[in-house]
């Protein structure tokens, strides 16, 4: 599919992965329907596609209502005549021990990460089933394959869509012409640096950070990009999400045990504690968003070396000795 004049829905656009892969449509000349929760925020991604020079229509849409995302592709085909990629980005999170966790945020996390999904798909595949083509891509993460502790609602959501994408590939496969001219992919992205953690919901007592490395969020847009060109069934970005999910295949209980010790020392604060919150599960923050959080430049060299041979005999050593 060509990116120059395609016409492309992407939800959680105010900030984060999904501003970044707006304004990298954009910059391939394709216009943009932009969707999220703040108005402001989308109004001024929505001046940034047009200055990158690509067209842009700002929709606010809470993907959790079905009625509203039905609305942002009418709004899309109303002004631009089809839709010919999805994006299904918009994502939320949540840390707590599991016992801690309000179940009302619990189900939030799920309804947001799995059924805001699945009303786009359903929003979008009408439309895409008429023109015979299209592209559905669903945002993941590497937690959707290697799970780690107190995000236990985000690492199940990202595990559903991946089963998701795989289900909704074999029937487009199985209904033939023009439905097999549909696209499904999944995209895994590693740690990024977005302002992601800076409004989870949190009830571990303990701030929540970005656990190195830390990958760009143009890097994830420029692989969304590159997959709408060339469809492929799933791509992982960045090398330690790669090297995490191939490990995981091979030492999945050792793989787990690190990925637990890596959470307690590296993704929550051992330092700066956090007062509880339900973060932006509820209400959408405030301000106008951004592409990138605070987090550029942190990778520690000790963490690149989590997943080599010698920090895996480290981590056997480790646990070892608390069994003793």
């Amino acid at each position: 599919m060509r990116v120059k004049d395609s016409i492309v829905v992407v939800t959680g656009a105010s900030s984060g992965i999904g501003r970044a892969t707006a304004l990298a449509f954009a910059g391939g000349r394709a216009a943009v329907v932009l969707a999220a929760r703040r108005e402001q925020a989308l109004d001024e991604v929505a001046r940034e596609c047009e200055a990158a020079g690509g067209q842009a229509l700002a929709v606010p849409t809470d993907v959790t209502d079905p009625k509203a995302v039905d609305e942002l592709a009418r709004r899309a085909v109303e002004r631009f005549g089809r839709i010919d990629v999805w994006v299904n980005n918009a994502a939320l999170t949540l840390f707590a021990p599991f016992l801690d966790a309000p179940l009302e945020d619990f189900r939030r996390v799920l309804d947001v990460n799995v059924m805001g999904y699945v009303h786009g798909a359903r929003a979008a595949l009408p439309q895409m089933k008429e023109q015979g083509a299209g592209a559905i891509v669903n945002v993941s993460s590497i937690a959707g394959v290697v799970p780690q502790p107190y995000t236990h609602a985000y690492c199940m959501s990202k595990a559903a869509i991946r089963a998701f994408s795989a289900s909704l590939r074999q029937e487009l496969m199985l209904e033939g012409s023009p439905s097999r001219n549909i696209k499904v992919v999944s995209v895994l992205p590693g740690t990024i640096d977005t302002p992601f953690f800076d409004y989870t919901a949190n009830y571990t007592g303990r701030e929540a950070k970005a656990m190195p490395p830390v990958y760009s969020p143009e890097r994830v847009a420029r692989t969304i990009v590159n997959l709408v060109r060339v469809p492929r069934r799933e791509v992982t970005v960045g090398p330690m999400a790669r090297n995490l999910a191939m490990q995981a295949k091979m030492t999945p209980g050792l793989v787990e045990k690190m990925m637990a010790l890596q959470v307690d020392k590296t993704h929550l604060s051992r330092t700066k504690p956090a007062p509880a919150t339900e973060g932006n599960l509820h209400e959408p923050a405030s301000g106008s968003g951004s592409v990138h959080g605070r987090w550029n430049g942190k990778r520690r060299t000790a963490i690149r070396r989590a997943m080599s041979g010698t920090a895996l005999a480290g981590v056997v050593t480790v646990v070892r000795r608390r069994r003793r």
